[in-house]
């Protein structure tokens, strides 16, 4: 059956609609999903007898290509469900994700000419300085099937993670098949490995290893866990943090009860604008530091700081835009709901020698009523919520506080522009909006935005 794509879904598959004849001999529309596919290519299908109205495939033969088309690099493209848009050309990736913002904005009521292009990689490869690799239940070690979350790929490389972190990812899969250590099924909720964290600075070069299991290292796994750590010593020095997790909970989530540490320190030490930062296993860190960086100086040339305001990081997590923004005003008020985060930004602050900044581990509704308190009126506020956004409540709160400027980080262009539209009735305009391609070979994209109060409306 051929399919001509129609358009790319929010997870980067092609969509197509084709017409069948059922058992019954009447004409039936089928509406297929087809990963690996781009849009107006025409591509042969198989679609089972049984077909739902809803149905996913993958194409047999590309009849006709986009112009755009290009030999996916990755041996494990056609399974893993890591990165799914390696066989588009990257200046095309960037111009799609130009588009997803326009749109998104677009069905809120904003003008799309306020988009830039998206600013994209001179090397869009080996970006990641972070990855959870999971183990099979045969003790494979690799990543999750595309569409199938229960099935683990077995990888021999990984091209979006750094290489060093990649070799390291390898070392550990190698001890794992040596021991016979076997993997955790999900199904019956059994077995022994379940994640392998890397993290790395590409500043510092220093990393962790962080083994996620059900079991203690000690007992029978002890001379199996003694053996990495003079494995991981002699083989991999840049390893300053190297934990065994224990996880015996149900949910699959990289989450410790009991943590070991096997050798080193607990947390590593990473730079971002000339700052650095303690990462401890669960703390989040842009996950691409070369456009990580980018986001920080966009940030800034939007907000325009001043020596004279109070400023206030909402979502402020572990200080990444705390801390730059911090020696640009007088003084900075920090909200983040993770009270871990908190504790680290504080100390990431102390240890970069930043004496203007106060941290409140809070919601982010309330702990801006808490803060305008005792924080005083802010000229500037900086918001970086989570993929969910920050949501009606925020939005509104925020524009009763009425800061002059706002800078708005997000990861997720739909939630950003229906978090934005609650900022229109109290007096804020939509100046800039700035896409940043932080994960290449993804359908992901950051924006960075800048809104402005009107006059009259303080």
């Amino acid at each position: 059956m051929v399919a001509k794509i129609r358009t790319l879904d929010e997870r980067g598959s092609g969509r197509a609609e084709v017409w069948r004849e059922n058992e019954q001999g009447n004409q039936k529309k089928i509406k297929l999903t087809i990963p690996q596919t781009l849009p107006g290519e025409e591509v042969r299908v198989g679609v089972g007898q049984r077909a739902k109205r809803r149905w996913r495939t993958f194409p047999e033969e590309i009849i006709t290509a986009h112009e755009e088309r290009v030999e996916a690099p990755c041996p494990h493209f056609d399974r893993c469900g890591g990165c799914v848009w390696q066989h588009w050309q990257y200046s095309g990736q960037l111009k799609a994700k130009t588009n997803h913002v326009k749109k998104a904005i677009e069905a809120q009521g904003f003008n799309s000419d306020l988009v830039s292009d998206t600013i994209g990689m001179d090397e869009p490869w080996h970006y990641r300085n972070k990855m959870e690799f999971t183990f099979s239940p045969e003790g494979e070690l690799g990543l999750h099937e595309q569409g199938n979350f229960r099935k683990v790929i077995s990888l021999e490389t990984c091209l979006i993670a750094g290489k060093e972190m990649v070799e390291a990812a390898m070392d550990v899969a190698e001890w794992a098949k040596e021991y016979e250590l076997k993997g955790y099924n999900k199904d019956l909720h059994e077995g022994l490995l379940r994640h392998l964290m890397v993290r790395q600075s590409f500043v510092t070069g220093e990393m962790m290893l962080g083994i996620f299991a059900t079991e203690s290292p000690d007992g029978p796994l002890k001379e199996a866990a003694d053996n990495l750590v003079k494995r991981v010593e002699e083989k991999i020095p840049q390893v300053k943090s190297l934990l065994w997790l224990e996880n015996r909970d149900w949910a699959d989530r990289t989450q410790s009860e009991n943590t070991h540490l096997l050798s080193g320190r607990d947390f590593i030490y990473d730079e971002m604008d000339g700052y650095r930062f303690r990462l401890w296993f669960d703390t989040f860190f842009q996950t691409n530091p070369t456009q990580a960086q980018k986001l920080v100086d966009i940030a800034v040339e939007l907000a325009k700081p001043k020596e004279t305001e109070k400023m206030i990081d909402l979502f402020c997590g572990v200080g990444t835009f705390s801390l730059p923004f911090a020696s640009k005003v007088g003084k900075l008020a920090g909200i983040e709901i993770v009270e871990s985060s908190i504790e680290s930004a504080k100390r990431n602050a102390s240890d970069n020698g930043i004496s203007n900044t106060t941290f409140l581990a809070e919601n982010a509704r309330t702990g801006i009523d808490k803060m305008l308190e005792s924080f005083g009126h802010p000229e500037l506020l900086l918001l970086d919520p989570p993929r969910s956004g920050a949501g009606g409540k925020v939005m509104r709160r925020i524009g009763r506080a009425k800061p002059e400027r706002i800078v708005y980080v997000s990861c997720n262009p739909d939630t950003f522009a229906t978090d934005i539209k609650e900022l229109e009735p109290f007096g804020y305009e939509l100046k800039t909006v700035q896409p940043v391609d932080l994960f290449p070979q993804t359908v992901h994209v950051e924006v960075v935005a800048e809104l402005v109060l009107r006059e009259g409306n303080n």
